[in-house]
């Protein structure tokens, strides 16, 4: 057992120690910064069975979550900005001071930054921070707090804070029964003493919200005012992310979908409609070159697997060590398709992403898979810049078309007789979008159904009324 006793040393070596040890801690918390970044630019965690860096910081090398977190993005900024190592080698830099820069730091900034923040105190570097660069908002946060149980507080007051206070949006003064105020009432139990349970499990939740947000929680408020009269924001909340859980599962591994039998779908009537499509019977090849059908995952699979694997990441170490991600999982074929994997629940696995994009890397080749993922993203913004550009050009025509409807007669005649008959045929065209919405909802059709089925009958072009009606009805399955 090594002895830390220093009561033999003299106060000047004492002294003369101590700054040598913070001198030598600089130079190795900059190797060690070297290291991390190292290691995370080569993804040596994934081998290890760790999603992230930060997983295999806290899991393996046992620091603790603040810690790792702190030095992985010392890390990666020093590795961006070489001169971050040298400056906490030597003392102009602390840590902290580091993490602070970290986001600000940019080829243009990260000289002049660092030069202001040397020899600086952290409440300094973050007072030059907010100056420089003014944040809106709170940051969003969730911690623990311990229960406070209160002594002689009458039991309506302990009501009133227990279920209404938590609950307090929209700013109104609330009263209860006996017209105690919830501000009188927390006023009043922090005059009193109070007695911290250590067997609590309540946390805090503090965040920015948008108006939307804030009128969309009034509006469950409200919805939920008979099994929530006390609007209490939690049990909101609680509620909320019960049925979105609900919803995700079904969508995300098929929980609580059932296989339905196959209907049989009416004979099309032939619409002499121009511009319709013909659909092919030939699999369509899927971005990735496979087709479509083969790497369809059947619900109850991805249930089975699921629930099988416990809803984790299934990659096991070189050490045993099994991953522990719940987050980013994904069905991986354990046979890839390419090579004729099929979706069994013998053939398939959960994995997170970095350890799915691990497995490819190490089955393709991780310059095929990086060509394959550049690629795709290409892909994702010509994508999205062709939608975008869709939806402008739609946006500038339903503009024109509802100008066309306010224009008198008259105006028309001086415009250019193709782009007035291109007009005049949009305008028809929306009527009759209109007519067969009112149709289907004269003859009972929800409005929400009424309005699928207009607008797929709004795509057909140049049709009649009869015939925008008709394949209304066959979306409904009454034609």
């Amino acid at each position: 057992m090594r002895d830390f006793s220093l009561t033999h040393l003299s106060d000047t070596v004492l002294l003369s120690d101590l700054a040598a040890l913070i001198a030598h801690d600089r130079v190795t918390t900059a190797v060690v910064l070297a290291h991390i970044a190292e290691v995370d630019a080569r993804r040596l965690y994934a081998p290890a069975g760790y999603p992230s860096m930060h997983a295999y910081c806290v899991g393996e090398l046992r620091l603790s979550e603040d810690a790792a977190s702190k030095r992985i993005q010392a890390a990666r900024a020093a590795r961006q900005f070489p001169a971050l190592f040298d400056a906490l080698a030597d003392g102009r830099l602390h840590l902290a001071a580091v993490c602070l820069l970290a986001p600000h730091l940019t080829v243009e900034s990260a000289e002049w930054l660092m030069e202001a923040a040397t020899h600086r105190r952290k409440a300094e570097i973050e007072e030059l921070l907010a100056r420089l660069f003014p944040k809106l908002g709170l940051p969003a946060m969730v911690g623990a707090i311990p229960v406070v149980v209160p002594e002689c507080v009458p039991a309506h007051v302990g009501d009133v804070l227990h279920q209404h206070a938590p609950g307090h949006v929209d700013g109104d003064a609330f009263t209860a029964g006996g017209g105690v105020d919830p501000a009188h009432a927390l006023g009043h139990v922090g005059d009193s003493h109070a007695e911290v349970s250590a067997t609590a499990e309540s946390f805090f939740l503090k965040l920015t919200i948008g108006k939307s947000t804030r009128d969309k929680l009034r509006y469950a408020q409200d919805l939920l005012s008979h099994a929530v009269p006390s609007r209490d924001v939690a049990q909101v909340l609680d509620r909320a992310l019960d049925a979105l859980i609900v919803d995700l599962e079904k969508r995300k591994v098929g929980a609580g979908t059932r296989r339905r039998p196959k209907l049989t779908a009416p004979e099309p009537t032939a619409l002499p409609a121009a511009g319709t499509r013909q659909h092919s019977r030939q699999r369509v090849p899927s971005r990735r070159g496979a087709p479509a059908r083969d790497r369809y995952i059947p619900a109850q699979v991805r249930r089975a697997v699921w629930e099988r694997d416990q809803g984790q990441c299934t990659f096991v170490g070189a050490a045993g060590h099994r991953c522990e991600s719940r987050r980013l999982l994904e069905f991986d074929h354990i046979d890839p398709v390419a090579r004729g994997g099929r979706a069994t629940v013998e053939g398939m696995r959960l994995r997170c992403r970095a350890h799915n994009q691990y497995e490819a890397e190490r089955m393709f080749g991780a310059g095929f898979m990086s060509q394959k993922r550049h690629e795709a993203r290409l892909a994702a913004a010509e994508s999205r810049a062709r939608n975008v550009a869709e939806s402008r050009a739609r946006n500038v025509a339903e503009a024109r078309a509802r100008a066309a409807l306010n224009m008198p007669r008259g105006m028309l005649e001086g415009t250019d007789a193709r782009e007035r008959a291109a007009l005049e045929k949009e305008c028809a065209a929306r009527g009759q979008v209109r007519d067969v919405l009112a149709g289907l909802q004269n003859l009972g059709c929800r409005a929400d159904q009424a309005r699928r089925a207009a607008a797929i009958a709004a795509n057909l072009h140049g049709v009649t009324l009869e015939e925008r009606m008709r394949a209304a009805l066959m979306c409904l399955g009454r034609g």
